[in-house]
């Protein structure tokens, strides 16, 4: 009989002999990249917790568990959670000219815009019911830590007021460009956009150097990096043909110095002389004024 006795199969493995508990900081990091998952495709106020539960596969309860706070609590961690990928797009390293390190960063950002996409429209444009001061503040937080990168960039370690305002005026403009790249279904094509960024940022830089020596210096420094066949060589090339009508606006000082000191360097003959070559000088200069009065 002992020999004849069956013995009985084990039992089928449940479907929850399957399951692996996550530990505490791997749990959490599901549940926000679930929720950025939502966010990047819709705005927070039309993403639930019960989305994000089905979205992790998980249950509401165990997402509260996490987030005590509710969807606020969880839109903020995934908040930060872009924002150090956000801020990770500008640390780029210290080689080669300026503009091929903004073309790699602005690269990198733009990638991070296409995927995020409605949710990245909510977070700049705001108006969210998901927003609150210390979300405004991680954004904040983001547009600073991009415009010491960019100093960084610079070579500028103590920068004044007009360099960085014009850093952080471009930042602003980078952001403006991308909202309405996503509201004009991504066009023009995102590397046409990002080398016109690039071409805004040598732009500005150029314009704010002409009145301002510290970036005068940041700017020397950077072009001289820079190769013909580059990016601001062919911005040059394709500015020149644009200004070249606009050339009468720069001789005419010229001139004038050019008249005032053959006036001064002759005041002889101008003592001389004939009254119709006195006429062609518009105004004497400054000196020989004085002289007169004397």
């Amino acid at each position: 009989m002992n020999g004849s006795r069956t013995v009985p199969a084990a039992p089928a493995p449940s479907p929850r002999a399957t399951y692996r508990r996550l530990g505490v900081e791997e749990r959490r990091t599901q549940l926000i990249a679930a929720a950025l998952t939502l966010f990047a495709h819709r705005a927070p106020e039309d993403v639930s917790l019960d989305d994000v539960a089905a979205a992790a596969a998980v249950s509401r309860p165990l997402v509260y568990r996490y987030f005590p706070g509710g969807k606020p609590q969880l839109y903020e961690a995934a908040l930060r959670s872009a924002a150090d990928d956000l801020q990770l797009c500008f640390a780029e390293p210290q080689n080669g000219p300026l503009t091929g390190r903004l073309s790699a960063a602005l690269d990198r950002y733009l990638a991070f815009v296409d995927e995020h996409d409605a949710g990245f429209s909510a977070l700049l444009q705001g108006g969210s019911v998901a927003e609150t001061s210390r979300t405004g503040a991680i954004v904040d937080g983001v547009r600073r830590a991009a415009a010491a990168q960019i100093l960084k960039h610079l070579g500028v370690p103590e920068p004044r007021p007009r360099l960085r305002m014009m850093v952080r005026t471009w930042i602003t403009a980078v952001e403006a460009a991308s909202l309405i790249w996503l509201d004009e279904d991504k066009q023009p094509p995102v590397e046409e956009l990002r080398d016109w960024l690039v071409d805004h940022f040598v732009a500005l830089l150029t314009v704010t150097a002409a009145g301002d020596e510290q970036t005068a210096g940041a700017a020397r420094g950077a072009l001289a990096l820079e190769a013909a066949d580059g990016p601001v060589g062919r911005l040059a090339r394709r500015v020149v043909p644009v200004v070249a009508d606009a050339g009468h606006l720069l001789p005419a000082q010229a001139d004038d110095e050019g008249t005032g000191g053959e006036d001064a360097g002759g005041g002889g003959a101008a003592g001389d002389g004939a009254a119709g070559d006195r006429t062609t000088v518009d105004a004497p200069p400054a000196d020989a004024m004085t002289r007169s009065r004397s």
